[in-house]
């Protein structure tokens, strides 16, 4: 039998990964309000290693108290943090899994402040974000300096916990792509204007970053290839292009990037990342964003108005419209490749009365690899591995992106929490798993105000308390002293 692809290892020039398949950054609000992280924190990074992935890149880990997107998110800011996140690496490591630290700052870009902030958060801009409203103020020099340093800080404690790397947030709308896109960075200084001048935070970054950590030390970098930023709100700027993109990667990977990690969107969420559908109806509440975004009520001034289109139904058609204006345009265009037909006896019986194999095979026409091409691209121009994000979940489909040069490796986050064990049923020979994810996005709208797991009934057919039973599981053992954890 010839060898499978997904799982042969993948070599970075300082590591060794044993498969294709990263569980992607995703996270839920687990750690305590401090920033310090619990039992719920290790549980949770270890359900995706037991399950069989090859690397894990950690959540939003913020690199300051004050660059975090919400409260109760475990941060790298000080020293003190080391002896948990060690922790964190040493659970991942007894299944012979990886641990990458994203290293991140949320910018203006923050769901929920927290009592350290103070109601203007920190960008490369003083524009209001247009989606939620979200106040912000362009940062000083000084400021940018001392971000800098934190990022490079922050990649020293995660080198010195035992992790194995750490990986740049430079994606999806957070403090970097505040820098480097041309639809929210209007700086008129060295810092703004030209492609070079938006890229600058960015390389002074990873420059402070390699002094801390030497050459030794595997650094890689999530960048949105295409931002899409008037994907939401017409008016807006589109941001950068594919083009500007690969130039980005061309000089990340000279200043001494390993890896580069393809997302796509100046926000998030967006209607391309993370692909799906966006939840305004169902039976529970735990199926509609109003249930959870009322949480976001007092961050912006366009909360409010964001509240209502969600709640109302005679306002959902114009969000409706909106949202998926974008992804209906790309629906249109034609797929490089799809993976195996899905057929009924593939699917399990129950998930089946909820989901017809035609449906689910609609699900990843629409959804799966929604920036393969955009990978294919950026890999044809830098000679560093390239992960691709974007709803993979399928074999066969994850066999084609990395045989025919789309990328060498995938990440995923809704699809592992959904099935997670993910790499194991692909190593058992199945296909897609006989309850996939849905693409429904309740996981993510959920994280407000709830515990992060699966919110799809369906894939328990239906049965709602199986769901919550599973959705608990990350506090088994229960979170207790971190001093204590083992």
């Amino acid at each position: 039998m010839d060898k499978d692809v997904i799982f042969e290892p993948l070599t970075f020039r300082n590591l060794t990964v044993k498969n294709r398949i990263f569980r992607s950054n995703i996270s839920g609000r687990f750690d305590n309000y401090d920033g310090s992280g619990n039992q719920a924190r290790i549980n949770w990074e270890e359900k995706f290693a037991r399950g069989g992935a090859g690397a894990i890149i950690s959540s939003f880990v913020p690199v300051t108290l004050k660059g975090r997107i919400v409260p109760n998110y475990a941060t790298i800011h000080s020293d003190d943090r080391i002896h948990f996140w060690s922790k964190v690496g040493e659970a991942v490591h007894r299944h012979d899994c990886k641990f990458i630290m994203q290293l991140s700052h949320s910018g203006r870009q923050q769901d929920i402040e927290g009592v350290e902030n103070d109601h203007i958060r920190l960008s490369s801009t003083s524009k209001t974000e247009s989606f939620h409203g979200l106040k912000c103020r362009s940062m000083t020099k000084d400021e940018i300096k001392d971000t800098v340093n934190a990022f490079a800080e922050g990649a020293r404690r995660a080198k010195e916990a035992g992790l194995d790397g750490v990986e740049l947030h430079g994606a999806n709308g957070y403090l970097i792509t505040q820098f480097l896109s041309s639809g929210i960075n209007d700086r008129t200084d060295e810092y703004g204007g030209s492609l070079k001048n938006r890229a600058r935070f960015l390389l002074e970054i990873i420059e402070a970053v390699r002094q801390k950590v030497g050459d030794d030390f595997h650094f890689q970098c999530k960048i949105s290839a295409v931002e899409y930023n008037d994907a939401v709100i017409p008016w807006e700027k589109p941001g950068n292009t594919l083009q500007e993109s690969v130039q980005i990667c061309k000089w990340i990977e000279e200043a001494g990037i390993d890896s580069i990690h393809v997302s796509s969107g100046s926000l998030f969420p967006h209607p391309l990342n993370p692909p799906g559908t966006f939840p305004l109806f169902g039976d529970y509440a735990t199926d509609c964003a109003k249930n959870s975004y009322d949480t976001m009520l007092s961050s912006g001034n366009a909360t409010f108005r964001n509240y209502l289109l969600f709640r109302y139904p005679f306002l959902q058609p114009l969000f409706m419209w909106l949202w998926y204006r974008i992804p209906n345009m790309r629906n249109r265009e034609k797929k490089p490749f799809k993976g195996l037909d899905i057929t009924a006896e593939s699917l399990n019986p129950e998930f089946r009365k909820f989901f017809a194999p035609q449906e689910v095979e609609e699900l990843l026409r629409k959804y799966q690899g929604i920036s393969i091409e955009d990978a294919k691209a950026i890999k044809a121009a830098v000679k560093v591995p390239i992960i691709c994000t974007g709803g993979f979940q399928q074999a066969s489909y994850i066999r084609n992106a990395i045989n025919d040069g789309y990328c060498d490796a995938v990440s995923m986050a809704r699809m592992f929490v959904a099935n997670n064990d993910l790499p194991q049923q692909f190593a058992a020979g199945k296909d897609l798993p006989d309850r996939p994810c849905t693409y429904c996005n309740k996981c993510l709208l959920n994280t407000l105000e709830n515990p992060l797991g699966c919110y799809e009934p369906a894939r328990f057919g239906g049965d709602y308390q199986a769901m919550i039973d599973e959705v608990m599981t990350v506090y088994k053992p229960a979170p207790g002293d971190v001093e204590a954890l083992v």
